[in-house]
């Protein structure tokens, strides 16, 4: 197959809302591929490429000579995949030159359509709306196989390309043979959000309300003395947490998968910033800050799968395999129980508290309200600086927000002026996109091919999650998880808040 059907498609697909739209177009993409074509096709959709991580940044595909200058589609999915594979196995010595070369030639021989989708793939920054659950479905179609069996043995592999090839290419039953394996990484369970923990336990009925912890998830699978340890994204770490496997092979079991989170402490036990867990997490040199485990999960222990267990079984194990690294929690069905556990947990430092149906089976991705997350939501005045450009379903719309806090002292800059702290484009309705489109040009500053630059006099109410400290901007803070709440036109620019106040977040 061409990839220029590939970018075709990731292109349709980011143009419509419906998600049987999208589901469409998937299938009938999928349903055309060549068996060896599945994996890297897969992996292309969801701008995770099957031989992970390339070692190539935005600055390197900047710089392609002649980056999407064909004029006709000449490369094919196998060719696309071959280059890939020759990116990802630079390394050592000439390893910058021979990405390069690998780089320009398949730049080269792209049009603009595939030289754009294959900028994003490798940043893995696409952004189709065809996220697993959605491609999960087209999978099913394509193969005219049951939705549940497709999903299930996606998350017992751990590998959307894998699951697409079996169903796709083998008989039925090979999808009923895939099992959970001590080693190989589950795709994890995943929360939806609710208001409070009283309208969450009341969605539910009886649940385990849990601490929330700002940490990094982990997935630990111990084998005897061989344990490993996976990141949300499947990736092995263990060789960057050797306390965290100490620990584990310290638990009275010989093979176990647990699920559960790791944060950095102070030495008075509270949780440090997610900042510092996370360099910590992501560092490969000698470790300054020691990670602890907590798990909330058991998913295998001894030669018994339990994810088909419900959750009360599981705590059960849990509790008597991990002991004090279990993460605090109640079982209630009272909804005045569970408000006064999570003021217990935010008191405690932590973000929140996790609402589980006491019933619920061990399912990947976010099944309905089994379980549900409940944290403080944090509002704050900005000012629009510039807006990007849209791509995809949002190209020809102004989209990413770039945000400044007012720093009235010059502390960061002139006396009087703003500081950026972050960007978004979550939360934009098509109504709100299509006002700032027109809106923003009319106070424009000054222009470039990605952004169009405007005076600071736009206020916007942002939600986020908190913040963090930043060596990216010039504040040294920058936003979490920020999303557009509304635009506020009853504030000047004046009425928003400081860095000052911002940097006063930070733990």
């Amino acid at each position: 197959m061409l990839f220029a059907e590939v970018a075709a498609t990731a292109e349709r697909v980011a143009a419509t809302s419906s998600r049987l739209g999208k589901v469409d177009a998937l299938a009938g993409l999928l349903a055309a591929l060549e068996p060896d074509e599945v994996a890297p096709v897969v992996g292309f959709l969801v701008a995770r490429p099957r031989q992970g991580r390339l070692g190539v940044g935005w600055r390197s595909l900047s710089a392609a000579d002649t980056a999407g200058g064909a004029s006709e589609p000449s490369l094919t999915v196998g060719e696309v995949d071959v280059a890939l594979d020759a990116l990802a196995a630079a390394g050592g010595e000439g390893s910058v030159a021979a990405r390069r070369a690998a780089l320009d030639a398949v730049a080269a021989r792209a049009t603009p359509p595939e030289w754009d989708l294959l900028t994003r793939v490798i940043l893995g920054e696409l952004r189709t709306g065809a996220l697993e659950g959605v491609l999960l479905d087209a999978v099913a179609r394509a193969a005219e196989r049951p939705g549940p069996a497709v999903r299930r043995a996606a998350m017992l592999s751990g590998d959307l390309g894998e699951t697409a090839r079996i169903a796709l290419t083998e008989p039925a039953e090979a999808l009923e043979a895939v099992s959970l394996r001590v080693g190989t990484p589950v795709l994890p369970m995943l929360a939806a959000t609710a208001a409070s923990p009283a309208d969450a336990v009341a969605a539910t009925g009886a649940a385990s309300v849990e601490y929330k912890l700002d940490g990094a998830r982990i997935q630990v699978h111990r084998d005897g003395d061989d344990v490993r340890v996976f990141t949300r994204g499947l990736a092995d770490i263990a060789h960057r947490v050797p306390e965290i496997v100490a620990r584990v092979r310290e638990l009275p079991v010989e093979r176990v998968i647990l699920d559960g989170e790791t944060l950095a402490i102070d030495d008075d036990g509270a949780p440090r910033p997610f900042q510092d867990t996370m360099a910590r997490f992501g560092s490969e040199g000698e470790a300054v800050v020691a990670l602890h485990p907590w798990f909330f999960d058991i998913l295998h222990v001894d030669g018994r799968d339990l994810i088909d267990d419900p959750l009360t079984a599981r705590l059960e194990a849990l509790e008597a395999v991990v002991g004090g690294m279990r993460i605090p929690g109640i079982l209630t069905d009272d909804p005045g129980a569970a408000d006064a556990f999570s003021r217990d947990a935010l008191a405690a430092g932590h973000e929140g508290v996790m609402v589980k149906a006491a019933d619920s089976v061990y399912a990947a991705g976010r099944r309905g309200k089994s379980w549900l997350k409940v944290k403080p939501v944090i509002t704050v005045d900005l000012v629009v600086l510039a807006v990007e450009w849209g791509s995809g379903r949002r190209t020809g719309m102004l989209s990413n927000l770039h945000l400044g806090a007012r720093d009235p002292d010059g502390r960061f800059g002139e006396p009087g002026g703003f500081v950026m702290v972050g960007k978004t484009f979550k939360g934009l309705t098509d109504e709100l996109l299509r006002w700032q489109t027109a809106h923003f040009p009319t106070i424009e500053s000054r222009r470039t091919a990605y952004a169009v630059h405007v005076r600071p006099e736009t206020v916007v109410e942002i939600a986020l999650d908190g913040v963090q400290r930043s060596t990216r901007y010039p504040g040294g803070v920058a936003l979490r998880f920020a999303r557009v709440k509304r635009y506020r036109p009853d504030k000047q620019a004046a009425d928003a808040d400081t860095i000052e106040f911002l940097r006063g977040m930070l733990r």
